[in-house]
């Protein structure tokens, strides 16, 4: 039997997801108009130009909005298969490497080699470290270093993701896992909240220590057993 609140959670992921397919058509054609004053002549022609490219860029960050959503919304449906965990994590590192590298930060991994298999959902879980190494990525507008690590507590399977960034606040450390709150300048503020959900929805827990200026340690713990 399903609850009230994932009844309202599947209705508001398929009103976003028909309100995205209309706001996709609206950016294509928005596009297509963009082509049309791609070499504008006039100041009429390039005032046109510079609106469109705004409506462009404002339909754009909407769609983002949906993406975000909508794998919020999805996050409880998951299919739990053993993994390796260590194998799990260089993935992510081999995917995020280029991009650190790119951002002066220096990634670095240290999985626990004695793990045994983690029941999860590959996919999600992935996805929740993903968003946990980008918002430590932007905490380090200046570069830094980002550790991986896991480690088994008795039956449990625990991943810290270590940064040396800006760190957190008491105020912003109350409001962090709430949806749609974000301090960042075009944030959804749903990566975050999507993370922890998707950890609940294993059994599990995503936990954060920080102090401003000595950066950040987000916690991500997995049952070992079903």
């Amino acid at each position: 039997m399903t609850s009230p609140s994932d009844d309202v959670a599947e209705l508001a992921g398929g009103f976003i997801h028909e309100v995205k397919n209309h706001l996709s058509t609206f950016n294509l054609n928005l596009q297509l108009l963009a082509d049309d004053f791609a070499a504008p002549q006039t100041p009429r022609e390039r005032k046109a130009k510079q609106r469109i490219d705004r409506l462009t860029d404002q339909a754009q960050k909407l769609i983002d909005v949906s993406n975000a959503f909508l794998r919020f919304a999805r996050a409880r449906q998951i299919t739990k298969r053993p993994e390796n965990l260590a194998e799990v994590l260089d993935d992510m590192t081999d995917f995020v490497g280029p991009t650190m590298r790119a951002a002066n930060i220096t990634l670095r991994s240290y999985p626990d080699p004695d793990m045994p298999p983690v029941p999860m959902d590959r996919e999600l879980f992935k996805q929740a470290l993903l968003n946990l190494l980008l918002n430590a990525e932007q905490a380090m507008p200046d570069g830094g270093e980002i550790v991986i690590q896991s480690r088994r507590e008795e039956d449990v399977a625990c991943v810290d993701i270590i940064d040396t960034g800006t760190g957190i606040d008491a105020e912003t450390m109350a409001k962090l896992f709430r949806p749609f709150h974000t301090t960042k300048p075009g944030g959804t503020g749903l990566g975050l909240a999507t993370s922890r959900k998707i950890l609940h929805a294993h059994g599990g827990d995503l936990t954060v220590q920080s102090e401003p200026g000595r950066g950040s340690k987000f916690t991500l713990c997995l049952p070992l057993t079903e």
